[in-house]
């Protein structure tokens, strides 16, 4: 194409995108239009909906409180009914105790006292303008309380009063009355509707509704219009839902239906004018902020090229279906291969050893699967050339704007040089802990010595005797054979000092192992004793039954109670003699639901730590005797973490310290 065509497709693109500028606006203004005639109709529904839950709320909470009030007369003279019941209110006092109930209680009429009949007992006449007697309806009433056994309600029944007295509609409740599971009267309650309306609606709510009680055919029982005439715009009607009787609260609103918003055309015109003006200051804003945003995201990826192409650690992301999508410059240079030769690639990748391919495939299930350890792991790469190295691979979901998850996005780092210094630390370690062991058997040399001399000497002594009796002529096997098993026990246990000695000292790779607590004890005791034979110290030791076995390597485990026994030894030096006592102490100690951890205890009744001893007393080469080196304990607190446990300290209460550390149990079960 030539520089001519270039610039006619960049003015067409460009009168094309003015195009859309400019139609945004036309588009506004038809969207405030529809909004405008749209906006009045859905405000005028709204109210219409809110009016409407607003009635219906009121309407339950007015029907909750006449049932409330009527509760809490049923209560009352259910009472009234036990007592009548006990035999102990007579009709004469039914009337005492009713007249208050009645003066404060105007939908109240008439409380009556009937037998096992149905015959009135007594009755309170203080509202002597009811009827006395009993409808039929109402005496039905009776038979589902008996039957029940629970207060009934009777249909209302319009009674028309006597000499010019207004009609009224009453209501009766039946609460009976047993005395031993039988049936011994009622007590009832006569209710006026009207009054039920008048005194328990609040006025607030009569003003702005006509309240009606009616039945299911929407005979009216009761009515209170204080504010007017129901519209029909708004009604509600709820069951009072009183046992035996189907009466109804209906409610109808007296406010008419909202109007539209007024000046409709007024208020469309300055909204219309409002939006034309928003609308060119928001193109406006618009284009000056696409143009800056274009400028910000040039740079933007420039950056973001230049950080991928410095970093040192590899970026890899993948799809869902393991498809590498894009790999950075760090991790080509890593792997000795292209982007081209890397992106698009489905598994089994090029640079995956071909000894581990089974376990590059459970990793890469496990991430597929998206149960990829947070802290990451380590595995083996190839170069393009063949030459392996480690690396440690931290895998995260690769989530779209939308917080989609796309894929898989993985670092990589080259752990190559982490791993010859990890080496480079354990051989060190190993030669201090060979060094620390050698400078120990050198501080037991004299004692070795004195130990073995003894062992020696009784051998010497009963092969002698046992030379003696052969030159002598005397041969008797009864007489040879207790000096022969002397001398050899003698050898046995030189022979146990000697291995101690030379398994303690020699060079060895660290293997760790199932080891039982008791068979450590029993090993390292003969080296202990050594010890505290020097200053005269009594080692009571402690093992609890059944304690499970630790996976450790005994050799280092023997030297960490070597180390802490020594200490303890040497620090009840100058302590009196009964006080020379070394306990040393083995146990389990459970955490929640957690296996237990073994617990080894080495406890002295010495001359204790000082604060500013304290501080520092795990630090390397720090030591309170003249002739310490001051890596035991940092050798110790080492030692442990490698197999997982840890090393404290505490005061003893008898005086002296408590040196304690915990290893986790051996349990084969478990992956």
């Amino acid at each position: 194409m030539t520089i001519a065509g270039f610039a006619h497709f960049g003015t067409a693109l460009w009168q094309r995108k003015q195009a859309w500028r400019w139609l945004l606006p036309v588009l506004l203004v038809l969207l405030v239009l529809s909004i405008l005639l749209w906006l009045p109709w859905q405000v005028q529904q709204m109210e219409v909906n809110e009016r409407q839950e607003q009635l219906i709320a009121d309407t339950l909470w007015v029907e909750q409180a006449i049932r409330f009030q009527l509760s809490r007369n049923e209560e009352n003279f259910r009472q009234i009914g036990t007592e009548i019941a006990n035999g102990s209110l007579s009709p004469d006092k039914l009337r005492e105790r009713t007249l208050l109930l009645l003066k404060s209680s105007s939908e109240i009429r008439r409380v009556m006292w009937l037998d096992a009949d149905g015959a009135i007992v007594a009755s309170s006449n203080l509202r002597a303008t009811a009827p006395l007697g009993l409808s039929d309806i109402s005496i039905d009433a009776t038979a589902n309380a008996r039957k029940l056994k629970s207060p009934q309600y009777s249909q209302p029944v319009k009674i028309v009063g006597a000499a010019g007295a207004p009609s009224m509609t009453l209501m009766d409740c039946y609460l009976p009355i047993f005395k031993d599971e039988q049936y011994s009267g009622s007590v009832v309650i006569r209710y006026a509707l009207q009054n039920i309306l008048d005194d328990m609606v609040p006025w607030w709510f009569a003003q702005d509704n006509e309240i009606e009680l009616t039945d299911n055919d929407d005979t009216i029982f009761a009515k209170r219009s204080s504010g007017g005439i129901g519209r029909g715009v708004y009604s509600h009607r709820h069951t009072l839902d009183l046992p035996g009787a189907a009466v109804y609260l209906r409610t109808n609103s007296v406010k008419n239906a909202p109007t539209l918003l007024p000046n409709l055309l007024v208020g469309s015109i300055i909204l219309l004018s409002l939006g034309l003006i928003w609308s060119l200051w928001a193109l406006w804003r618009d284009i000056n902020r696409r143009l800056a945003a274009e400028g910000a995201l040039r740079e933007q990826v420039a950056f973001r090229v230049a950080m991928e192409n410095s970093l040192v650690t590899g970026l890899r992301a993948r799809d869902l279906k393991g498809r590498i999508s894009y790999v950075n410059p760090a991790f080509c240079q890593m792997v000795g291969l292209t982007a081209d030769q890397l992106v698009n690639k489905l598994p089994p990748m090029p640079y995956w050893a071909p000894e581990a391919i089974e376990d590059y495939e459970e990793r890469f299930a496990q991430v597929l699967a998206g149960t990829v350890q947070q802290h990451g792991f380590e595995i083996m790469f190839q170069r393009a050339n063949g030459e392996r190295f480690p690396v440690l691979i931290f895998e995260s979901p690769l989530l779209d704007d939308s917080g989609k998850q796309t894929g898989w996005m993985g670092s990589i780092l080259d752990i190559s040089d982490r791993k010859k210094v990890e080496e480079l630390n354990r051989q060190q370690q190993e030669k201090l802990q060979s060094s620390a062991r050698l400078a120990t058997m050198g501080e037991l040399a004299s004692t070795l010595a004195h130990e073995l001399n003894q062992p020696l000497a009784a051998i010497s002594s009963y092969t002698a005797g046992a030379i003696n009796l052969m030159q002598s002529g005397v041969v008797d096997a009864a007489l040879l054979k207790p000096a022969l098993e002397k001398a050899n026990a003698q050898v046995q246990r030189a022979g146990l000092i000697i291995r101690s000695v030379h398994e303690f000292v020699k060079r060895r790779e660290p293997t760790r192992e199932p080891v039982s607590m008791q068979s450590l004890i029993d090993n390292v005791m003969p080296l202990i004793e050594l010890q505290a034979q020097q200053f005269f110290v009594a080692i009571q030791v402690s093992v609890a039954l059944r304690l499970p076995a630790v996976l450790a390597d005994r050799v280092m485990l023997e030297q960490v109670l070597l180390n802490l026994t020594r200490n303890a030894i040497e620090a009840m030096q100058q302590v009196p003699s009964e006080r020379r006592i070394l306990r040393i102490s083995i146990a389990t100690e459970r955490a929640g639901s957690t296996p237990a951890n073994v617990i080894v205890s080495v406890i002295d009744q010495g001359h204790g730590i000082a604060p500013e001893v304290a501080e520092n007393l795990f630090s390397p080469f720090f030591s309170t005797k003249a002739e310490g080196m001051g890596i035991g304990l940092k050798i110790c607190r080492t030692t442990l973490e490698f197999h997982g446990g840890t090393l404290t300290y505490v005061n003893n209460p008898r005086g002296g310290t408590i040196f304690r550390f915990s290893l986790p149990p051996y349990l084969p079960h478990l992956p």
